[in-house]
Order: structure tokens, then sequence, then C-alpha cells
């Protein structure tokens, strides 16, 4: 029964997305291009990590899951004074690509990322 399990939780790794390691991702935004660095460590199905965007500096992954070639996480950023949770959802589209969408009040923006070599 052990091996069986252990068998069956390797299958599972395996059929997760590989986003571990640094991405660089951009959006377009009402201003312009916006930057962001994400760097990720994956545990199971269980994903966290950082994030640094030209907008709200460094945030911490929080609530971060992988489900086969989907993922989700949750940060908390600082803008002007005021803490707000934002939601994202990305998928791995290549080797070395993901898209992302991030939820802030309401609208969606959307993130094109890369895998730093």
């Amino acid at each position: 029964m052990k091996k069986l399990l252990l068998i069956v939780i390797s299958a599972m790794a395996m059929l997760a997305a590989d986003v571990a390691g640094e991405w660089k991702a951009t959006a377009e935004g009402p201003n312009g291009t916006m930057q962001r660095t994400l760097s990720l460590k994956v545990e199971g199905s269980k994903l966290t990590g950082e994030t640094v965007s030209s907008l709200v500096g460094k945030s911490m992954i929080e609530d971060g899951k992988i489900d086969g070639d989907s993922f989700s996480f949750t940060i908390t950023a600082k803008f002007q004074d005021n803490e707000m949770k934002i939601p994202y959802k990305g998928k791995v589209t290549g080797k070395d690509s993901m898209t992302l969408t991030a939820e802030v009040s309401g609208n969606a923006i959307e993130w094109k990322a890369t895998r730093v070599k």
C-alpha cells in the first residue's frame, strides 16, 4: 500500500507544471508597460515564493496551488498606503512561457512571462 501511495504521489508531481524558478513578466497598463519578476518554488502541488513589481515592490506568494499546467496564488500588495489582496491565475503555455491574470478592483490584468535562464 505504501508503494502504491508513493507511485501515485510521484505521478501527480510529474503531471504538475514546471513553474519553479525565475520568471520575468510584462503587462500593459493604463500608464504603459508594467514589469514583474517572479521567484517560484514548488513542493508537490504547493506553490510558494515571491514577486517584485515596478508598481508595488516585493510581495510574498500566499495560498499557491498547482494543478496540472494551471496554477493560482494571492499576493498582498501595498499601494499608496493601502493593502489589497490580489489573486492570480496562470497557465504554463510552453516549457519557458506562461500567462497570468491578476484581478485588481474588478479589472483583469493579463501578464505574459518567460523563464529567466
